[in-house]
Parts: C-alpha cells; structure tokens; sequence
C-alpha cells in the first residue's frame, strides 16, 4: 500500500512540476471542444433552423406560382427571391447567378403550368361526370407537350440538399393539382344533388405524421447539434492524449535509472504500475468531467446549445473510467516499446489521431462509408463514444452500458499484458 501511494504521490509531484504539460493537459481541451462546436454549429443544425434564398421565376403569373411562393415562405426554411436590386429576376439572369454561387437554388415556373394543371383537373372531372351520367362541361386543352417546373441548383450543392429540395416542390405540386381537382369535383357534384347553399368540405388526409419520442428525455434531435457530438468525441480524443506524459515519464524513468532503483525495492513491482494507473485513470476523469462542464455553463454563453447529460450519472462516470483505463493502459505500452522521448511523443500523437479519425469523433461514424464504419468500430475511441450517447442521447442506465465497457476494459488488459511481456523480456 506505502509503495502503491508513494507512485500516485510521485506521478502528482511531476505533473505539478511541469506547469506547461499540465496547462496542455486541461485548458488545451477546453480551447479544442470550444473552437470544434463553433466551427461544426452549422453542419450539425437541423435544416429547420438554417434559411436558404431560393430566385423564383415565376412566367405563369398563376395559381401554381402563388402557391410555390406561399408554401416555401411558411415553411420558415427559405426565403423566396424574385427580385434584386429592385429588379424583377429574369430566367437568364437567374441561371447565372445559381452557376455563380451567388444563390444556391432557382425555381422557373413556366408560362401556362396553373392552365396544364387546371386542364388535367378538368379531364378527370369530365371522366367522373361521363362515368355519373352528367355532362362533360369543363374545358380541355388539347396541348400534348408537358411541362416543367424547372429548378436549377449551385454546381457545389451536396445531393441529400437536392433531394431535400425536389421532395419539397414536389409535395407542392401534387398540393396544387389536389386542390384543383377537389374545387371542381365539388362543383359538379353541387349541381346534380347538393343545394347551393349547403357547406360541402373533401378532406384526403385522413393519416398525419406525428414525431414521438423513444425515451424519457423531452428534448427532440438532441444529436443533430454540434455540442451534443462534439463535447464527448473531443473529450475522449483528449483523455487519449493522456499517452503523452505517461510514456514521456516511463521513458525518463528508464533513461534516468529511477525504474531500476524502484523495482530493486524490496515488494512487487505490480504496486508502481497499479499506483502509475491509479493516478493516471484519475486525471482522465477529472478531463472528462471538467470537458462536460465546458458543454453545459460554457458553450451556451457563445449561443450553442447546451449539453445533455442523460438520466444516470453512474453510468457516465463508469465510462469514463472505462476509457481513463484504455488511454491509461495505451500509454504503458507505447512507454515500454519505445526506447526515446521523441519516437513516444511522435507514434503516441499519430496513432490517437488516426483512432480518432476512423473512431467517430471527428465526424459521426454513420456518414462514413460502410467499409470504414466495419474499420471505426475497432477503434476504442469508438467504443467509449458508443457508451457516452447511449447514457446521453438515448437515456440508459448502467446495465446498458456492459459491451462497451467489457471493450475497452478487455482492450486495457491486453496492452498490459503485451506492455508486461516486452518489460520482462528486455530485463532478461
């Protein structure tokens, strides 16, 4: 026990020591998960909180203009344009502004759509009167070119935009004709047997959409903002750094002859490495913690939202010590295979960025390809990632959180164990 707190003892001495490693150790997270949340505010916000000018050309002058202009408007998403500089928007002028990147959307509605539509309307309404012994009365046209509404996008728009967009016109058109259609199956059928005067209402939708939550927590797309995913994945990155002081000190132990002299004291030198962990383990904790704390009074002085904590505190403190444990263990390996300070320092700070790249922290594993989302969940960066947004995203508690947890304490056992081979085959 004497020699098990004698380490932790020492392990704190030389952090205190080096006042430049332990203001890297915890003001550069801080600066790290501040600069990452603010920069990745804007990918991660919902479309329903982001505005997009959209050029309208409207030829038609009808209905169907009307209404395009009218929907997009009350979807709070865009901002229709038909004007600039007090100009009306011409279909030429529109196209080249689009291909300039000055706009990233154009709508060209072209002359006669609201009299093709009302046409159609028409056509099936003479059908279901022939079909009811009335009279086909409404006029048809007799044109066979279809037309368009035509929409152009910026050459750099990504193509889940463009299908956001083309599923959005699209409802507005089906709308038009619907609505159309309705007015004049009402009017035929107002003549042959309802009064005049009699209220008559055609309503289709019959099924709504509604958004229900899964869990306890009452806040919707908690993970589609740039804190929910950024304050965890940046925190675990910078509990792994932890690699750096830890084989830093292993490697001056060696070089210094402090470690010889350690395990020529009479006991096990399995004490040293517990109380070397121990302290360690600790420190990631308290970078764990004082990251989330960043999320939750920081963050949201800057005007992002606030980080989500789930509903068991247990769980999240298990994990972090979960992961404390594998970046610890990483660290005595990547101290006991190398032999100097720069060659630990250089392998430790590519390899944490490589696992955090393929892990999920730099950008959510879901988006990857499928092939490197099979690769990113080999990384234990990945694993104490999953944990942290099952407690915080989808609310569970401890008995949930077990297969992570079993990764990354397996993950922490095996570097050990490679850690001790190559210490006592270099001692033989």
């Amino acid at each position: 026990m004497l020699r098990l707190l004698a380490t932790i003892r020492k392990e704190w001495l030389l952090l205190l020591r080096d006042r430049t490693g332990l203001t890297l150790l915890f003001v550069m997270p801080v600066v790290l998960i501040t600069v990452m949340a603010l920069i990745e505010d804007a990918p991660f916000r919902d479309y329903q909180e982001l505005k997009f000018d959209i050029l309208t050309v409207d030829n038609d002058q009808g209905r169907l203009g009307k209404y395009i202009r009218e929907g997009l408007g009350q979807t709070g998403q865009f901002r229709v344009v038909d004007t600039v500089n007090g100009n009306t928007v011409t279909e030429q002028q529109a196209r080249a502004m689009v291909n300039e990147g000055h706009y990233q959307i154009c709508i060209i509605i072209p002359k006669g759509a609201t009299g093709a539509i009302v046409s159609n309307a028409n056509k099936i309404v003479n059908d279901i009167s022939r079909r009811m012994g009335m009279p086909d009365v409404l006029p048809v046209s007799n044109r066979k070119d279809s037309l368009h509404v035509t929409v152009y996008f910026d050459p750099a728009s990504k193509k889940a935009f463009k299908s956001a967009i083309h599923q959005a016109l699209d409802n507005f058109l089906t709308q038009v004709e619907t609505d159309l259609l309705l007015e004049r199956i009402k009017k035929q059928l107002k003549k042959k047997d309802v009064p005049e005067n009699d209220s008559m209402h055609i309503e289709l939708k019959a099924v709504g959409l509604k958004e229900q939550l899964t869990g306890p927590s009452q806040e919707l797309d908690v993970i589609s903002n740039s804190v929910q995913h950024n304050v965890p994945a940046w925190s675990i990155f910078a509990m792994f750094f932890i690699v750096i002081p830890i084989a830093g000190n292993m490697i001056r132990e060696r070089e210094d002859g402090s470690l010889l002299r350690m395990k020529l004291i009479p006991g096990s030198y399995l004490a040293i490495l517990t109380g070397k962990m121990l302290f360690f383990v600790a420190v990631c904790v308290v970078q764990f913690y004082l990251m989330m704390q960043v999320g939750i009074y920081l963050l949201p002085l800057l005007g992002l939202p606030r980080l989500m904590l789930g509903q068991s505190f247990l769980a999240a403190f298990i994990v972090a010590t979960g992961i404390g444990l594998a970046a610890t263990s990483y660290g005595i390996l990547v101290g006991t295979v190398f032999k100097t300070p720069n060659q630990a320092l250089n392998f430790g700070a590519i390899s944490i960025v490589i696992l955090s790249a393929i892990g999920g922290i730099w950008i959510p594993l879901e988006i990857m390809p499928s092939h490197m989302q099979f690769i990113g969940h080999l990384s234990p960066l990945s694993w104490g990632l999953d944990a942290i947004n099952n407690i915080y995203l989808r609310n569970v508690g401890v008995s949930h959180i077990w297969v992570d947890m079993g990764k990354l304490v397996m993950f922490a056992a095996v570097l050990l164990c490679i850690a001790a081979a190559i210490e006592k085959r270099r001692l033989s």
